[in-house]
């Protein structure tokens, strides 16, 4: 529960948080333009200016988007979170917030501008021996440093509480910035090993070869974990937001604690499911981090239960009736509520097709084609982007000293249903033309006519139309920002936090024993790690030198 004088965070640390904020959305507009121009291309009906190539502008809309809204905007929120729940950031931890901000700007711009100048065209992914300029694995080698520093400012804002206030349980809020935190810097440690020890010498011609299997294994320890630190912020606005914009409780203080501490342990020892198709690996880790990576179900299924179970309470208590009264008591004209719902219903479809992509024998059929990138976009584009979108609809008034006015609260409505109806072309055409053989990362091509890639056609222009609806709705949510941030009228916009219902069980202190969990962490992943590692380091693959295709 947080301190009761606790209403507001900071105007310091607000600064701090709409720093972060800012270049999320700026990364937005860059990397949403982009996103645009490759539906177009991929539809047959665009082709690009000046010699612009399809795949630096694919690897433009994936870095900018996937690490750069996401990052810059999660920990915006988590400055802002620590802030009003575990007190104002002291001068060194916000000291050190602006300097993981400065560090991270300085690395972004680095590896944007080697994207934009076409001597980083190695895929979201960068996987070698695509190989990229220097300056791009440093401006990444930055974005991660920073990260840690800002991360590590709100450990210690959480330990300093925890020394106030011993045997206490901490805010909820603050212990799941926490737990995503060390999520963050424990599977970053994968991909900062690659690029510092392997592609970053590499690239400057200290070393000949790079050990493929190596690298893309040391990514994916990254990659997949990547995936629960942009979902995990959604999950705390769901847990502990939402009930307080619909006036109910939190459903259970323990049950968001332990379904916290499950994705930090389930979710870095699975990366392998990223390769289930990658000779050199054998089948039999392959199979154990599929197992763990069905464990990360459990926690989900929970989250789901422990959602509608608020609903349903707070719709009790307003005296809703049969099986699905309460759910017309549900604030359905507010976008603070109506926006994250949508991305819970979202994470439906988005979870189901994750199961079939970490599945032995169905990742068979569509692994590498475009289902994979409906599938992403469903699960980071819309339930988690989307619920960003909703959090700033408070946030950013809150931050600033302004007001969500009901002009922008329709406007904010409009943009979630244009999102929606976006998504649904784009996503489901993707799905449809994934299942029929369609790869991933192509520009258009009809492989000299072949009546397969002929077919494929129609989907990729619903991709178009979808893409183009969905740049609209990037226009909308930028118009919004900006009302939120500069002209929206003067006022106090409250940061909800949401109270435990009164019969909830009492929070056991075990889920904070961090050596605990820890230890267990730690055990997981050397248990799926080690051996394999060990093996392709012994029996490795010839290394290959780096290749520029473009």
């Amino acid at each position: 529960m947080m301190n009761a004088q606790i209403s507001k965070v900071d105007k310091r640390d607000a600064r701090l948080s709409m720093a972060y904020i800012t270049v999320a959305f700026i990364a937005l507009a860059v990397g949403g333009l982009m996103g645009l121009l490759q539906t177009l291309v991929r539809s047959g009906k665009l082709e690009l200016p000046g010699g612009i190539n399809y795949y630096e502008i694919l690897t433009a809309h994936g870095v900018l988007l996937g690490l750069g809204l996401t990052t810059y905007f999660i920990l915006g929120f988590q400055f802002a979170a620590v802030s009003r729940t575990a007190g104002t950031l002291s001068s060194k931890a916000r000291l050190s917030g602006w300097i993981g901000f400065i560090v991270m700007v300085i690395g972004t711009i680095f590896a944007t501008w080697m994207i934009l100048t076409n001597k980083a065209t190695v895929l979201y992914t960068f996987y070698a021996p695509l190989q990229a300029h220097f300056l791009f694995y440093l401006g990444l080698t930055l974005l991660i440093v920073g990260s840690w520093i800002a991360c590590g400012a709100m450990i210690a804002t959480y330990m300093r509480w925890r020394k106030q206030n011993p045997g206490k349980p901490s805010p909820l809020l603050c212990f799941m910035v926490v737990v995503n935190s060390l999520l963050w810097i424990v599977c970053t440690l994968g991909v900062a090993g690659e690029v510092l020890f392997q592609l970053l010498p590499w690239s400057l011609g200290l070393v000949d070869t790079v050990n493929v299997l190596v690298s893309r294994t040391l990514f994916w320890y990254f990659g997949h974990p990547l995936v629960y630190f942009w979902l995990l912020p959604a999950y705390m606005a769901w847990y502990v937001i939402i009930p307080k914009i619909i006036g109910g409780k939190i459903f259970s203080d323990s049950l968001a604690r332990l379904v916290f501490i499950l994705f930090l342990l389930f979710s870095i020892p699975v990366g392998f499911h990223h390769q289930l198709t990658e000779p050199g690996i054998d089948a039999s880790w392959k199979f154990v981090q599929v197992v763990l990576t069905f464990m990360v179900i459990i926690p989900s299924l929970m989250t789901a239960f422990s959602m509608f179970a608020t609903f349903e309470m707070f719709g009790r208590s307003k005296g809703a009736k049969g099986l699905f009264g309460w759910l017309k008591k549900l604030p359905w004209k507010d976008a603070r509520f109506v926006v994250p719902f949508i991305c819970m219903v979202a994470f439906i479809p988005a979870g189901a097709g994750g199961i079939i992509n970490a599945s032995n024998q169905m990742d068979q059929v569509v692994h590498n084609t475009i289902w994979v990138t409906g599938h992403f976009h469903l699960t980071v584009a819309t339930t988690v982007v989307l619920t960003f979108f909703g959090i700033s609809y408070w946030l950013i008034p809150h931050l600033t000293g302004r007001v969500f006015t009901k002009a922008m609260n329709r406007l904010a409505i409009i943009q979630a249903i244009c999102w929606t109806i976006g998504m649904a072309f784009m996503s489901g055409s993707m799905h449809l033309e994934g299942l029929l053989g369609a790869p991933r990362r192509t520009a258009f091509t009809t492989y000299g006519n072949a009546q397969q890639a002929l077919d494929w056609i129609p989907y990729q222009v619903a991709q178009a139309i979808g893409g183009s609806i969905l740049f609209l709705g990037i226009v909308l949510i930028i118009v919004i920002v900006i009302n939120l941030a500069f002209f929206a009228p003067k006022g106090e916009q409250d940061f909800p936090i949401g109270e435990i219902a009164e019969n909830a069980e009492k929070t056991p202190m075990v889920l904070e024993n961090w050596k605990i969990w820890s230890t267990v962490l730690a055990a997981l992943i050397l248990i799926a790690y080690t051996v394999p590692f060990m093996d392709m380091i012994q029996n490795a693959p010839p290394g290959s030198k780096g290749f520029k295709l473009w």
